[in-house]
């Protein structure tokens, strides 16, 4: 339906909206990589959704307790902007990385807006000195702008004969081991249950880029940082079974910068 307020030989770059944060996250993933490529694929993961003025008003979150998962419009402020040039085509990791579809084919974060659209737990709301929501299995990054919020209704929007394409199911998850050091950390931590399971539902998603999968790599070693500390770890290729994941270390970001 054409909209009567904008005249319909209009040039095409007359209007443009623009997008105000209505607030910042603060989550488990202080960088991209390691961030789980979906929502909900680590439950353990916790953020904090700190409403800004005039956004922050109490008033604005009435009535959302009552719903138990939200959907978060966000912009993937760490992805660059695309200066003008539009690049139709992208390497969808489910795909090996090898493949390319369009990229309205995909939940790449290359797009022409960097919008994007995480569906999230809603753990608690605050409205102490304004507004906060507490939010499970999140895949944002720290610093994420957010800019809007939307109740999930899931008559209307969970369709289980709806088809998927090439991700009709979650990714095979691969097993996770901890060598003793790194046990050893996690034992002198008082979230240490909480941090060794965001560890191993990150670790499990293999978040190592798609084209290093399948290689024989077996002294490599990679790091993560999640939470307040960097996570050491191997991919080492076993012989008619699944990759298996071993943390090696578990250091403070501080002691590993």
């Amino acid at each position: 339906m054409h909209d009567a307020s904008y005249p319909p030989d209009s040039p095409p770059d007359a209007h443009r909206w623009q997008l105000e944060p209505l607030g910042v996250i603060h989550s488990d993933y202080p960088d991209r990589f390691g961030v789980p490529r979906q929502p909900g694929l680590a439950p353990a993961a916790r953020a904090t959704l700190i409403l800004t003025p005039p956004y922050n008003d109490p008033l604005a979150v009435r009535g959302l307790s009552a719903f138990s998962h939200l959907w978060l419009t966000f912009i993937f402020h760490r992805t660059p902007a695309a200066d003008g040039r539009f690049t139709p085509l992208v390497r969808p990791p489910r795909l090996g990385g090898n493949q390319k579809v369009g990229v309205f084919a995909s939940r790449s974060p290359n797009r022409p807006n960097r919008l994007g659209l995480s569906l999230v737990t809603l753990e608690g709301i605050a409205t102490e000195g304004g507004a906060r929501l507490e939010l499970g299995g999140c895949d944002l990054v720290d610093g994420t702008p957010v800019v809007d919020i939307k109740p999930y209704l899931p008559w209307v929007e969970a369709r289980p004969d709806a088809t998927a394409g090439f991700a009709p199911a979650p990714p095979d998850a691969l097993p996770v081991v901890f060598y003793p050091d790194a046990c050893a950390t996690l034992d002198r931590r008082r979230d240490g249950d909480s941090l060794k399971a965001l560890i191993e539902q990150v670790l499990r998603q293999d978040p190592r880029p798609a084209y290093q999968r399948g290689r024989r790599a077996p002294e490599r070693v990679y790091g993560v940082r999640l939470r307040d500390v960097d996570v050491s770890f191997k991919a080492q290729e076993q012989e008619g079974a699944a990759t298996l994941m071993a943390v090696v270390a578990i250091r403070s970001a501080a002691a590993g910068s």
